[in-house]
């Protein structure tokens, strides 16, 4: 019995991460396709995700994310708050520039984590809950690399700022989270600044995975 639980388990979360890839819905018949499962077994997982909120089905009949997947991003948010603050303080000190964590939220960049130096006279202030396009600034290049299957780090001056210079990498080796690490400051950044970042990124993925 237990191992049956396991694999519903395992079987529920590969259907959700399908659905979670941006397409516009599937049919149970696609799903069932696509998992490598009878549609029996569909049904039944649809049904109990149907019941949590996790999914939901349209007037088609095809079946989407239920807005109940948003009750368990919000809450991961603290978490990776959390697990981000310790490598973001490090990487702050060392580079003396504002560290930052940016997570993708559809088209958007949304900060999550910003840690200030503590020994610049002077130092960029990001709020955290910041937006802003994946298509400008450093952090948002690097989590659209990301999705390109591209890593390093990616620079940029005064795309969301007038005079801010920004270094960022993407948060690579997890599937669940889109996501990179970066620094942005007025100043001059020390030449070492992207290699820091690149670490940093590193870090925090090897924390989370």
């Amino acid at each position: 019995m237990a191992a049956e639980s396991v694999q519903t388990l395992e079987r529920g979360l590969r259907l959700l991460r399908l659905l979670a890839d941006g397409k516009a819905g599937r049919t149970p018949t696609e799903l069932a396709g696509e998992l490598g499962l009878s549609r029996p077994v569909v049904y039944r997982l649809l049904t109990a995700l149907m019941a949590e909120g996790f999914v939901r089905r349209d007037a088609e009949g095809r079946v989407h994310l239920g807005f109940g997947v948003l009750v368990l991003a919000q809450a991961v948010q603290p978490l990776l708050r959390a697990a981000a603050v310790p490598t973001l303080r490090r990487l702050a000190e060392e580079v003396g520039a504002t560290a930052h964590l940016t997570v993708a939220e559809g088209d958007d960049g949304l900060a999550v984590a910003v840690v200030e130096p503590s020994w610049t006279d002077m130092h960029v202030a990001y709020r955290e809950g910041s937006r802003h396009p994946l298509t400008r600034g450093a952090a948002g290049q690097a989590i659209l690399a990301l999705r390109e299957g591209r890593g390093d780090y990616f620079v940029s001056e005064g795309q969301l700022q007038e005079g801010a210079r920004g270094v960022a990498a993407p948060v690579t080796g997890l599937p669940w989270l889109e996501a990179s690490v970066g620094v942005v400051t007025f100043g001059p950044l020390d030449e070492r600044a992207g290699a820091r970042v690149v670490a940093a990124a590193a870090e925090l993925s090897a924390a989370l995975g």
